[in-house]
Parts: C-alpha cells; structure tokens; sequence
C-alpha cells in the first residue's frame, strides 16, 4: 500500500503550511509500512500546493530516510523529456534507490493555464515518443545523438505510466511498464482498463510481469459513525473545490446542499465511488474487496480528510488494520 498526497491547501491555510503537513504524513507513512507517496503535478488552483513536484519530492525527501518518494505524476506534455530527465536525474542522485517517476498525459489544468505553461495544444500527442525519449535519457543510451541528461543518465529512474482510460493502459502494456489507474477521481474505465493492461501486457527489460497499481479514497476513523460524519464533510469540500473554484464569494452551506443534488454534484461524487469508510476493520474489508476488483498489485491510498489531524489518524489506523496482510 502507498498514498497519493494531494498537498491539500485549506481554507484560510497556507502553502507553507502544507508543506509541513505533507513532510509529517510522508513520515508518518514511513513509520507505518507505506511502500511509497507520490505527489501529483497541478497549475492554477489555489487549494493544491505540488504544481512544483520535483522541488516538493527533494524537500520531503530530506526529511525522511527510507520512504519512496515520486511523481504521481508529472504531466510530461506539460515539459520537454530532458527536463525532466534533469530534474527526476538530480533527485535519484541526490536520493539514490527511493525516486520514481509517474507520468501522465493530460495538462492536468484548464486551457488557459496551459497557454500559459507556453505548450502546443497537440502536445499530447507526442506522449509515446516523449515517453520514450525520456525513458532512454535515464538509461545509457540517448535518442537524441548528442543530447544526454546530466544528472539523469545511467540513473535508471523507474517509470510508470499513469491514466484513466485504455489509452495509457495500453502503452504501458506495449511498453511493459508498471501502470496506475487514477480510479480515486476517474472511476468509470477502471476494470476495462486494467484488464485490457494484464491481457496486452508485453515484458520488458524493466518488468516481466504486469504491475497494477490503482487510487482509492479512504477516511478511517476509530468509529464507523465517526468516519461517515468526516466523508460528510469530505464531500461538501469536493463541492466547494470543483464548483467554487475562482469564485469570488463562497458557497452557503444551503448552496453546497442544493449543488449536491444537482446534476453537476452527481458528476462530482462519482469521483468518490471508490472511497473506504469506517473503522479499522471496514476499511481493510473495502481495500482488500477492491483490490480484487481491481486486479491491483498495489493501491496508492489518498486519505481524504480535509484536517490532519484526521488525515494523519486515518493513516495509521489503515495501516494497522492492514498489517496482518502487509502494508
């Protein structure tokens, strides 16, 4: 089991502050058995914090010894491969044996903000390719003649193909690399996604087998009812995240209600429709029911509670029920 940090900003919080957060929940995790946490790239939204991931990873990293630290993920059609081949280069040298490298194809931001990151609309085409070319930086040969990545080359930083449809799915099978389906906000293409993955999956010198790791939402508490009453609350967040965002004046509380039963709401919390709520014990039986659903090797965890204090406890009691099979 690993989690997926969102780097939550919250109301009338700070960046700074989340940054701290994130380096107590990585620590945490470390002290827990988590395998790794990984930190999404997004532009232009004033509640999430990792639009720099890789300068993120190197400041978590710093303050911890042993965990995994990656990017779930960088959206590489937001960048050109060898940046990012120096930059994920210098964090493995600087971090050896703990750094990995998710990539995804969409901008992960509006349009206008991705007119404002200075990349062509058709960026995403060239995905496979700049796959590839990012993949050949980190090994020993590059597909540029005369271009290398320094740090980055020979380092062999392990990739991972992110996405919520049979597209990425796909490539990774024909690639042979691991694949992670965004089912925590993506639901909907999760089975037919990962199974086309395993059945098209061809080995490589990277992995022989196929490797599925899948996002789902938890909230755990030491009570049932106490865990239901935080998703209330988790849900109520989405809405004002999703439907208040640059707005100038925040929604009523009635306003959050009536958009919950709204059409745009529906969409909303379909983005929950993978989420374990509960104790201990409910929420071992959901992550290990899901899994199977899933046919997932590994569940990349985000704890969804908007205070820390319950992000951090929903944590520990995750990993302490799911010690038995092995965290």
């Amino acid at each position: 089991m690993s989690i997926l940090d969102l780097a939550p900003i919250r109301r009338g919080g700070s960046a700074a502050e989340t940054f701290a957060q994130s380096v107590e929940l990585a620590q945490t995790a470390e002290a827990n058995g988590y395998k790794r946490v990984w930190y999404a790239e997004h532009h232009n939204m004033s509640s999430i914090a990792s639009s720099a991931t890789s300068v993120l990873i190197g400041h978590v990293a710093h303050h911890t010894n042993t965990i995994r630290l990656g990017a779930g993920g960088v959206m590489l059609p937001n960048h050109s491969p060898l940046v990012i081949a120096e930059q994920f280069g210098t964090l493995e040298t600087l971090f050896p044996g703990r750094i990995d490298l998710g990539l995804g194809r969409a901008p992960g931001t509006d349009q206008a903000t991705f007119r404002a990151l200075r990349r062509d609309p058709s960026a995403s085409d060239a995905f496979p390719h700049d796959v590839l070319e990012l993949q050949a930086y980190f090994g020993k040969e590059s597909r540029i003649e005369g271009v290398n990545a320094y740090p980055g080359h020979g380092t062999n930083v392990p990739l991972y193909i992110l996405g919520s449809s049979l597209f990425g799915a796909r490539l990774a099978a024909q690639l042979g690399l691991p694949y992670s389906f965004a089912s925590h906000f993506a639901p909907d293409a999760l089975i037919q996604a990962t199974t086309a993955y395993r059945n098209e999956f061809q080995p490589s010198e990277f992995l022989a087998e196929p490797w599925v790791i899948a996002g789902v939402g938890v909230v755990a508490a030491e009570t049932n009812s106490e865990a239901h009453a935080i998703f209330e609350q988790v849900r109520r967040d989405r809405i004002r995240l999703f439907l208040g965002r640059n707005r100038p004046v925040e929604f009523t509380d009635d306003e959050v209600e009536m958009l919950l039963d709204s059409p745009h709401g529906d969409s909303i919390m379909n983005m929950l429709k993978y989420t374990a709520v509960g104790d201990g014990a409910a929420v071992a039986q959901y992550l290990e029911e899901f899994a199977r659903t899933a046919q997932a090797d590994e569940l990349i965890t985000v704890h969804n509670a908007s205070d820390p204090a319950q992000r951090l406890a929903s944590v520990k009691i995750t990993a302490k029920a799911m010690a038995p099979a092995g965290v």
